[in-house]
C-alpha cells in the first residue's frame, strides 16, 4: 500500500468519480490512476469502486469506509511533514485562505498587509468562491482556512470559530426619496427594486428572513456575489443595493449614499474554519490572531481539541 494510491482514490472521490478529471488534476495519466487504484483493491481484497466498463460509477460499501480512512492517513502525513517543517523553517512556508470576495476584499487587506510584513518567506494565497466552494477546500485539503459567514456550519470536519459580526446599509443613488425618510422600513425598502448578494452568500438568509417575518416579497431584480457589481447596478439606477456595512466606503463611492439597515436585519457572524484534526503552523495560529485578536492560539488549539461540534462558542 502506497501514499500516492491513497491520494488517487481520494481524488477520484473528490472529482465526482471522474478519473478524467483527478489525473488531470494530479497532472498524471488517467490509466495510471486506474492501475493504482485497482492495485489497492487486490492488495485489499475488496472492491473499492463499482464499474461500467472503464467508467467509475458508485463506490461500494466498503469502499466508502477505505475512503474514510484513506483521508484520515493522508492528513496524518501531511500533519508530519508540516511538524518536520515546523521544527527546520519556522518561518518560510505557505498558507492557502479560502474566502468569499466581501472578505478578501474588505476585510483581510490590513491582517494580510501585516501578516507578509511578519513573515515575508510565507508564500500566501486566496482562494475566492462561494461559502461552500471554499468550506470544501478546507475539508479536501486545498486550503488551510476558510473564513466565510454562511453555509460553513455544515461541514462537520471542520471547526468554527467566530471572528466578528457585522450587518448591512442600503445604498442608493444621492437623489433617491428613501434619503428623505426619518428612519428606514422594510415596507419603505419592498417599495423599490432590490439588488443584493446570491442567496449563497452574504448572510442572505438573514435579508429573506427579515422580509418573510413582515409579511412582504421583496422585489429583487438582480443578485451577485461580488459587494462592486451590486455598487456598479446602483449607479446604473437599476434599483436600491442591500450589502454588507462594510464594503461601502464615502471616499470610494462618491456616486452613492447609504443608510444605516442594521435595525432590519439580524447581524451576521463571519467565521473561520479550520479542518478538524489538522496540525497548523506557528505563522497559521498569528494570521488568525491577527484577522480575531480574541482568537488566541491556546482558544484555538482548545477548540481543535475539544468536542464541542463543529460551531465552537468562545
Amino acid at each position: 500500500m502506497k501514499l500516492q494510491q491513497l491520494r488517487y482514490l481520494c481524488e477520484v472521490v473528490r472529482q465526482n468519480l471522474n478519473v478524467s478529471e483527478a489525473a488531470e488534476k494530479l497532472h498524471t495519466s488517467q490509466p495510471g490512476i486506474s492501475k493504482q487504484i485497482r492495485l489497492l483493491e487486490e492488495e485489499l481484497g475488496v472492491q473499492i469502486f463499482v464499474r461500467n466498463g472503464k467508467r467509475v460509477v458508485e463506490m461500494t460499501q466498503p469502499g466508502k469506509v477505505i475512503h474514510s480512512i484513506a483521508q484520515q492517513i493522508l492528513q496524518e502525513a501531511n500533519n508530519l511533514k508540516r511538524v518536520g517543517e515546523e521544527f527546520t523553517n519556522e518561518a518560510t512556508g505557505s498558507l492557502t485562505i479560502a474566502t468569499t470576495h466581501t472578505q478578501a476584499r474588505y476585510a483581510l487587506p490590513p491582517t494580510i498587509s501585516k501578516f507578509t510584513e511578519r513573515y515575508p518567506k510565507v508564500k500566501l494565497s486566496l482562494h475566492q468562491g462561494s461559502p461552500t466552494q471554499i468550506a470544501q477546500q478546507v475539508v479536501s485539503g486545498e486550503a488551510d482556512i476558510a473564513i466565510a459567514t454562511e453555509a460553513i456550519e455544515l461541514f462537520k470536519d471542520l471547526v468554527m470559530l467566530p471572528c466578528y459580526q457585522w450587518n448591512r446599509c442600503v445604498i442608493t443613488l444621492p437623489d433617491h426619496p428613501l434619503l428623505k425618510e426619518r428612519l428606514l422600513t422594510l415596507e419603505n425598502l419592498a417599495k423599490y427594486p432590490i439588488i443584493t448578494y446570491d442567496f449563497a452568500f452574504a448572510g442572505r438568509s438573514k435579508i429573506n428572513r427579515a422580509f418573510t417575518t413582515r409579511g412582504l416579497t421583496p422585489n429583487v431584480v438582480l443578485t451577485a456575489i461580488d459587494s462592486d457589481v451590486i455598487k456598479t447596478y446602483v449607479e446604473l439606477g437599476l434599483g436600491v443595493g442591500i450589502l454588507a456595512k462594510m464594503a461601502f466606503d464615502p471616499e470610494r463611492d462618491k456616486n452613492l449614499r447609504a443608510i444605516d439597515a442594521s435595525h432590519l436585519f439580524e447581524s451576521s457572524t463571519t467565521r473561520i474554519g479550520i479542518r478538524r484534526g489538522v496540525y497548523l503552523r506557528g505563522y497559521v495560529y498569528d494570521f488568525i490572531e491577527l484577522f480575531a485578536p480574541q482568537l488566541t492560539r491556546k482558544v484555538v488549539e482548545t477548540a481543535m481539541s475539544e468536542n464541542k461540534g463543529s460551531d465552537y462558542q468562545l
